[in-house]
């Protein structure tokens, strides 16, 4: 099949959008409203959506919308396209990310759907949006991606009349957390969604465990006026940090724009990171699982492997990219995987796909039965380390550096160096990653040791590996 760059489309408005490349990421759809994305390119995605569906064998598709303003075009033009292709749409309207995915693995309106579409920007920027896919029950991603391309450029489509209905997933959804996690004991919480769709639901959800929950910035609302919703960053935790020392209010639980993220805030103002958190899922997890797998990205700390084999589990590390992991999940049957971005995936009691809320509730269900809960998340196991860096490098370039480094890799004072997604080295006393991002033309570096020297002898070390393939390599340390 020869491939075009663009494929030109024709428009509601006589102004016809190209199919920019761009949009087709590695692990979702995703673009800038009116610049990549319009109800235009949206309806070619449910087409191809649509028709791959169909030479599957099925019929139906759980659709749904995060909060953002271009939400209500896009699922008009991504409905109008999955009908043209001949599938039914059950419309769940405006839900969390994992909502869509919950409805993708129980009975809704009698039928059994496998294939959802999330139409969400999840932790970018007001302007962008975007589209997370399951089809026949697992994440697309990677050439997946690209074939949906490849089918819109060929007009390869499927030709049939879907009809459309409602369901208000949200009732289901809470009962089924609720009957599954128990609290000890009441907490009393503080829940910042960012102004993302999670506001929605989060104070609900949290009620019905027995908490006393503080609402912040839970109004749904596509501008985020408050501050960007993305708990990965410490500086939007600020207003939460605030709220826990001037309250009597015990933790503090933040989440992305679309729920399938947690940040988690102690009472002492410490960010609770996700690999910490895996610590705390794990040991629970493995007390009802015993010599059970557990599935952590490259990003992840080095205390993490350590931790789940305390517990008797057996420590997998994988490549990063919340479909990646899913997928591994599913392949593995572990109970539990998690990444360093805030994607937990519980397969114990539920259904293996990443999810912020569910992840909350578990949370919550751990720390009830300890008198300071707070205590119990900072006593977890911690390290030095640096945030994430980033090199900026031309288009396709950071892969080739890291194809170089691999084939040869310098890292004289290394114990171990792992490939499965950049390169990840160890050391006796801490770690040093380097990994091209999926997303963006930059390599990602994360280092942690167990002093500050440590750090920077192992980035000296990084720096001349770089050096030597890339010698005017502007480092981000």
């Amino acid at each position: 099949m020869r491939l075009l760059k663009h494929a030109s489309i024709g428009s509601h408005n006589n102004r016809p959008m190209e199919l920019s490349t761009s949009i087709f990421k590695a692990y979702d759809i995703r673009g800038i409203i009116d610049k990549t994305l319009n109800a235009d390119i949206a309806e070619l995605i449910g087409r191809a959506f649509g028709s791959t569906m169909k030479e599957r064998g099925e019929s139906v598709c759980v659709v749904g919308r995060d909060g953002r303003l271009s939400g209500p075009a896009l699922v008009q033009g991504l409905t109008a396209g999955l009908l043209a292709s001949g599938i039914d749409v059950i419309d769940l309207g405006v839900v969390a990310t994992p909502m869509v995915y919950f409805g993708t693995n129980i009975p809704l309106n009698g039928r059994q759907a496998q294939s959802g579409i999330m139409i969400t920007g999840s932790h970018n920027p007001p302007d962008y949006n975007g589209f997370k896919m399951v089809l026949g029950g697992s994440a697309l991603y990677g050439e997946q991606i690209q074939a949906l391309r490849e089918r819109i450029v060929a007009k390869q489509f499927t030709h049939g009349q879907g009809t459309r209905s409602e369901y208000q997933i949200f009732p289901e959804y809470l009962e089924r957390i609720v009957s599954d996690v128990r609290l000890a004991k009441p907490l009393k919480i503080a829940v910042d969604c960012g102004n993302g769709v999670g506001g929605a639901f989060a104070g609900q959800l949290f009620r019905a465990l027995g908490c006393e929950v503080e609402e912040l910035f839970c109004e749904v609302d596509g501008h985020f006026p408050n501050h960007h919703p993305d708990p990965a960053h410490v500086e939007n935790l600020q207003d939460l940090i605030e709220n826990l020392r001037t309250t009597d209010n015990e933790l503090g639980l933040a989440f992305d724009g679309d729920a399938d993220r947690l940040g988690v805030v102690t009472k002492d103002g410490q960010v609770i990171f996700p690999d910490r958190q895996m610590m705390l899922f794990a040991q629970d997890v493995l007390s009802r699982n015993p010599g059970a797998q557990i599935i952590y990205d490259v990003k992840c700390t080095r205390n993490l492997a350590k931790h789940i084999q305390a517990h008797g589990g057996q420590a997998l590390m994988w490549k990063t990219g919340h479909s990646l992991v899913k997928a591994k999940l599913k392949e593995t049957g572990a109970p539990l995987a998690g990444e360093m971005s805030g994607h937990i995936f519980f397969k114990e009691r539920w259904y293996g796909f990443d999810d912020g809320l569910y992840t909350g509730a578990r949370l919550l269900e751990i720390l009830s039965r300890f008198n300071d809960p707070s205590a119990i998340l900072n006593g977890l196991p911690n390290a030095i380390c640096t945030p994430e860096l980033q090199m900026p490098c031309a288009e396709g370039e950071s892969f080739e550096l890291l194809e170089k480094i691999k084939a040869n890799p310098q890292f004289p004072s290394a114990q171990s160096i792992n490939t499965i997604d950049g390169v990840r080295v160890e050391y006796a006393n801490g770690f040093g990653l380097a990994r091209p991002s999926n997303t963006t033309p930059i390599v990602v570096m994360r280092f942690e040791a167990d002093t500050q020297e440590a750090i920077e002898a192992i980035q000296a070390e990084f720096r001349q590996a770089f050096l030597a393939v890339k010698p005017d390599a502007q480092l981000p340390f």
